[in-house]
């Protein structure tokens, strides 16, 4: 049996995140949503997604089981799944939610509605993402959900002594490996997962859920508000709250990050604050790149969301829903645009093309700190995003 995990056509709510990898690839929780499904199918499982993204290839043999990348697992799911034969799926709420074939099926076959047709229902509860912000706003159960199938037997290292702890210590799991100094933490909302070779610096204040994935640190002082996910190497100080970093980025100093999710290679300048909440309490409206214009995300709070390789300048101030595209570079004062394309530099006053060539130059020395090649695979993922959003620039 073979697993994919495919993007459907509402793969543009989640730009500009999915400009740089398939769906699966977004993390929320712990994991990402492949690293969930891989957890408990026990099993290898690929991506189908846009072409100038496609590394997995399809298997040769053997039926191949199409699973919609915007769900979450469950174990009930999966054993539905495995009951399936093959030209036989399930849905929910009228998206296809898997579907077992044994033969290869490219993304548009599986948006037919005639396949959707031939599908069972599925009634039980799943955790579905519709629009980027679920990633944040859902964060608390997939924390819980993650928590649960990462620490199953397994038994935390103990508490320092000159740490502090508030609730029931189950909910707290500490990697053998982590450094943990002198800080507070309270597992009273939700739990708090510190994994292997991460670092929790002295004088940290932590409300759960948190997740501080492998290599992450927390600086000296930070605050942190559930529920969070610090991703892999990503260094965080301040204060912030409800928002995702997905891997080897940056907000190492003090300023506000709330209801926000920034990519992998980002860096936030000393002193970046972002508005999560507008002053007349009303719902937040945010770039959408499906209609190309400003739409409500039915949300009250609603901070950063930043493409990946982008970076911004100390004292850099963001409007509630500002969306940054990827390999953009923001400086200046007073607030920049709420939407700021793909590959632009400049702030408040105006913006030029980043030059490609530029933008490789940094990312090169950014990823060499980290010792991890910018390799042409990269560059070649990069060099499309520049084209497609050529015209975003422009407008």
């Amino acid at each position: 049996m073979h697993y994919f995990l495919f993007d459907d056509q509402h793969r543009s709510a989640f730009l500009p995140l999915a400009f740089t990898r398939p769906l699966c690839d977004l993390r929320f929780g712990i994991t990402s949503i492949r690293e969930k499904w891989m957890h408990l199918l026990t099993s290898p499982v690929g991506a189908l997604t846009q072409s100038y993204l496609q590394s997995d290839t399809l298997a040769q043999n053997g039926s191949i089981i199409y699973i919609n990348a915007r769900f979450s697992p469950s174990q009930s799911l999966i054993n539905a799944i495995h009951t399936l034969e093959n030209e036989e799926g399930l849905k929910k709420d009228n998206q296809i939610l898997a579907f077992r074939s044994a033969i290869h099926l490219s993304l548009d076959a599986l948006q037919k509605p005639a396949l959707l047709n031939q599908l069972k229902s599925w009634d039980d509860e799943v955790l579905e993402i519709k629009q980027l912000a679920d990633l944040f706003h859902f964060n608390a159960k997939a924390i819980e959900h993650d928590f649960a199938m990462l620490t199953a037997g397994k038994t935390s290292a103990p508490i320092p002594s000159h740490c502090t702890l508030i609730g029931d210590p189950e909910k707290l799991f500490i990697d053998p490996s982590a450094k943990v100094l002198a800080s507070t933490f309270n597992v009273t909302d939700g739990p708090i997962y510190i994994a292997a070779n991460a670092e929790v610096m002295e004088g940290c204040t932590v409300r759960g859920a948190l997740a501080l994935c492998e290599g992450a640190s927390l600086k000296m002082g930070a605050k942190i508000y559930g529920a969070t996910t610090v991703g892999p190497f990503c260094k965080v100080g301040g204060e912030v709250g409800n928002s995702i970093l997905f891997g080897y980025s940056n907000k190492g100093h003090d300023g506000y990050l709330g209801n926000s999710i920034i990519g992998e290679w980002c860096n936030l300048g000393a002193d970046t604050n972002t508005s999560n909440l507008k002053n007349n309490y009303s719902t937040v409206k945010a770039w959408s790149y499906a209609s190309k214009s400003f739409e409500n995300t039915g949300l009250t709070f609603c901070g950063l969301m930043m493409g990946d390789y982008s970076k911004c300048g100390i004292n850099t101030m963001f409007n509630t829903g500002t969306v940054v595209g990827v390999n953009a570079n923001i400086y200046g004062g007073n607030f920049p645009p709420k939407f700021i394309p793909s590959f632009s530099w400049g702030g408040a006053d105006g913006f030029v093309e980043y030059k490609i060539e530029a933008a490789f130059d940094t990312a090169e020395k950014v990823c060499a700190r980290r010792n991890i090649p910018f390799d042409e695979p990269k560059k070649a993922i990069l060099r499309h995003i520049f084209s497609i959003t050529q015209v975003l620039r422009q407008s």
